[in-house]
């Protein structure tokens, strides 16, 4: 048996186009997460998606385009807090959820990645 990556397992493209298309008017709608999102939303997605393919196996696209990920550094100039950083996860978990996503492995697999990460982008604490 071959094993998959979690790109290939959630479904590849069409499934990262549709938790980004469905998690960023989440964002926008957040009162403590749209703050941090006052760029070109469609630039925005565009990167959520590439960097999405490459966390999941599906190609070195972000890197390719804007070198490596490194994205607690890509953040600093961003103040997120805990609060902030447990929002995202929140959005994120219900995207997955209304996407069907989280009732698969890759999904699941997934969210437990970004679970990893939401919490080393925190550079600021509450208060």
């Amino acid at each position: 048996m071959e094993l998959q990556t979690i790109y290939e397992q959630i479904g590849g493209d069409g499934a990262i186009r549709k938790i980004v298309d469905t998690f960023y008017p989440k964002v926008y709608q957040d009162e403590t997460l749209s703050p941090l999102f006052a760029g070109d939303i469609n630039e925005i997605k565009m990167k959520q998606r590439l960097f999405l393919t490459q966390l999941t196996g599906g190609g070195t696209f972000y890197s390719d385009q804007f070198g490596p990920p490194n994205m607690r550094a890509r953040h600093m100039p961003f103040e997120i807090t805990p609060s902030r950083a447990k929002a995202w996860l929140k959005l994120m978990h219900e995207t997955l959820n209304e996407t069907g996503l989280l009732e698969t492995e890759g999904g699941k697999a997934l969210f437990q990645r970004l679970s990893q990460i939401a919490p080393i982008m925190v550079n600021k604490m509450e208060g």
